[in-house]
């Protein structure tokens, strides 16, 4: 199936879903996907998974079993499901000399990537036809595969699309295919922003030109009738599961909180009509006012389900937060940061909070129904995010650069100044270094996880300059 054909069948089935009802039982992947990225709007990655080994091989031993060591990895491999859910290995071939990868190459002409398992020693003459095809590709090999790893650095070095694990842990195999999961899923991204002005036009084609991914925009009148024809019903459901699910109702009046949720339900109609992935909306500007409510609920409820859904029209955060997903299968909580240098600290602030930051199959954080704090109108969840959680801050400045720093949550304020959700992260290199390389506007993206070698793999393969802001 084409991709195109594979995007209407998806976005068919979703409206299907949509008509039965079955995504209002509650928060998960359309389809009933179980992926860890946005699945129902793209395809899966395809990636062609290479044992390299030679039989009898004098490391890691001459006695060792190339098919007993394959099926260890496959064991493991099926151990790890739910990290490759999105993963097709559609090619999964051990090659035992080096005319045999190039005989590969020509099955290999429609792969995302290729992720190379080095098995034993006597394979560096099978790499170069591998990497002569330039496809996004990982080498792992784990202690004793051989000796070939003293010349994996200039291999490295000469081939930008390559990088290389040297480690004994089999966890670090999901590991390895983020970086190429992240360029199929960025470049199968579709980001919808509701506004009347139009994007800048060079940076649509940049972003459309180094990543695949494509910025449209979207109408009122798209959304008005989005909202007119979900079923007042699913609607009621909706603002039930928020009120029940919710630790208190603070300030929103219950209609506010069912014209919020049945926005929400819109959201989900309109990407799937759209085959998109992100939404954004014109919120506090051409969009102010306009809506049927403030669109804060709908896109907690899509940053939910494994989508996105990004303040503002904010694009930068958009195509951030379409990167995140990608390479992690987490949301990104969108801030407006404020320092505290005493503790070495950054405060991330922002009404809208994310209530399943460890991916659509995490928990549930608990939160609060509240009001947008600089507006007190609105309904947004205040979300209580975990103290302790190493965190990652990023954004896309345009296409070539992408700004991050690292930190660990020491607080979870409840204030009331600033906006609703808020964490203050402790920063792993230096808060006034930090501020003193601030730029780029105030908005970032801050994931769970610290996803900085992850970064840098994606980074290296796209040709992105990773600056850390605090170092």
């Amino acid at each position: 199936m084409k991709r195109r054909e594979f995007l209407q069948a998806a976005a068919a089935g979703c409206a299907a879903c949509l008509a039965s009802r079955s995504l209002f039982a509650g928060l998960r992947l359309p389809l009933g996907a179980d992926l860890v990225s946005p699945g129902c709007r793209t395809s899966k990655v395809r990636i062609a998974k290479l044992y390299l080994g030679i039989p009898n091989a004098m490391w890691p031993t001459p006695k060792m079993d190339l098919a007993g060591e394959v099926q260890r990895y496959e064991a493991e491999f099926a151990r790890m499901t739910k990290d490759f859910a999105d993963v097709d290995f559609f090619v999964n071939e051990t090659v035992t000399e080096a005319g045999a990868s190039a005989r590969l190459a020509e099955s290999l002409q429609d792969a995302d990537g290729i992720l190379a398992i080095h098995l034993s020693m006597g394979v560096s003459a099978m790499l170069p036809p591998l990497l002569a095809l330039k496809k996004p590709t990982v080498l792992f090999a784990a202690p004793y595969s051989g000796h070939e790893w003293t010349g994996f650095g200039a291999l490295r070095q000469a081939n930008s699309h390559l990088d290389v694990l040297l480690t004994s842990d089999l966890a670090d195999l999901a590991r390895a295919v983020r970086p190429i999961r992240c360029i199929h899923h960025l470049r199968e991204a579709k980001i919808c922003d509701v506004t009347t002005n139009r994007p800048d036009e060079a940076y649509v084609r940049a972003v459309a030109d180094k990543f695949g991914t494509e910025i449209a925009v979207v109408d009122l009148q798209r959304v008005l009738d989005a909202y007119e024809a979900v079923d007042p019903a699913a609607a009621e459901a909706e603002t039930q599961q928020w009120i029940a699910g919710a630790e208190k109702v603070v300030e929103p009046p219950r209609d506010e909180i069912y014209r919020s949720c049945r926005q929400a339900l819109a959201f989900e109609s309109l990407l799937a009509a759209e085959q998109g992935t992100v939404l954004t909306a014109d919120c506090y500007g051409s969009m102010y006012r306009k809506l049927p409510a403030f669109p804060c609920v709908g896109f907690v409820r899509l940053n939910d389900m494994g989508l996105g859904g990004c303040c503002e029209s904010d694009l930068d955060c958009c195509v951030t937060h379409a990167l995140i997903q990608g390479l992690t299968g987490k949301p990104g909580f969108i801030s407006d940061p404020t320092m505290d240098e005493s503790r070495n600290a950054i405060i991330l602030a922002h009404c809208l909070g994310s209530r399943k930051m460890d991916g659509p199959d995490g928990e549930m954080a608990p939160y609060l129904l509240r009001t947008i704090m600089e507006r007190q109108e609105g309904c947004v969840p205040q979300v209580r995010m975990r103290v302790g959680q190493r965190v990652t801050q990023l954004i896309t400045t345009g296409v070539d650069t992408i700004r991050f720093f690292t930190g660990t949550v020491i607080e979870a304020p409840d204030g009331e100044r600033g906006c609703r959700t808020k964490i203050a992260v402790q920063i792993d290199g230096d808060a006034e270094k930090l501020w003193l390389n601030w730029t780029a506007g105030l908005h970032r993206q801050t994931v769970y996880g610290d996803i900085r070698k992850d970064l840098e793999r994606l980074c290296r393969m796209k040709g992105i300059t990773l600056i850390d802001e605090a170092a």
